[in-house]
């Protein structure tokens, strides 16, 4: 116990703050948050001023001190109830977020589209077939070879040919 006047508020922060902040720590579970509660109970009986300090008023100002940190850590779970627990936004992202593309980009993509399919019919027509049975139908080269008559080594070169010419037309339109 300390023999420090209530109103010798040095040297009552010397003498009680490690108790009272332990004590906070164990209500309120956090450090910082325990620290800035006695630090505004020291605040708080500060402002109070000398004659409200006087030894006839606040006889034992470690008592009178640790209700004002009890009062600071009621009036702050009372206002987290009333607030509510805060949720992270990343939990609710994809509601928050709209899925479609900005408009900008929809008019690109179907420019690339266009671009595309402008590609894909200045191909010859083997290599067009070629491709879009592997790529749109799942068909593998043999299938491939057998349905347009040619060798597998030859659907290889086709599809080859055709992705080549088709990301040289898509580069050109990102270059333009």
């Amino acid at each position: 116990m300390s023999s420090a006047a209530p109103d010798d508020l040095a040297a009552l922060f010397e003498a009680h703050r490690a108790d009272l902040q332990a004590s906070a720590y164990r209500r309120v579970g956090d450090r910082e948050v325990a620290a800035d509660i006695v630090q505004d109970a020291f605040l708080r009986y500060a402002a109070m001023g000398p004659q409200a300090l006087a030894p006839q008023v606040v006889q034992q100002p470690r008592f009178f001190l640790w209700r004002i940190v009890t009062n600071l850590i009621l009036d702050r779970q009372r206002q987290r109830a009333r607030r509510g627990a805060h949720g992270d936004l990343s939990a609710v992202q994809d509601v928050l977020t709209d899925p479609q593309p900005l408009p900008e980009q929809q008019v690109e993509d179907a420019q690339r589209v266009m671009k595309l399919r402008e590609a894909l019919q200045s191909l010859p027509p083997n290599c067009r077939d070629a491709l879009l049975m592997n790529r749109l139908d799942g068909l593998g080269h043999a299938q491939i070879a057998e349905q347009l008559g040619v060798s597998a080594s030859m659907v290889s070169k086709y599809i080859m040919q055709a992705l080549r010419h088709c990301a040289m037309a898509l580069r050109e339109d990102a270059d333009d």
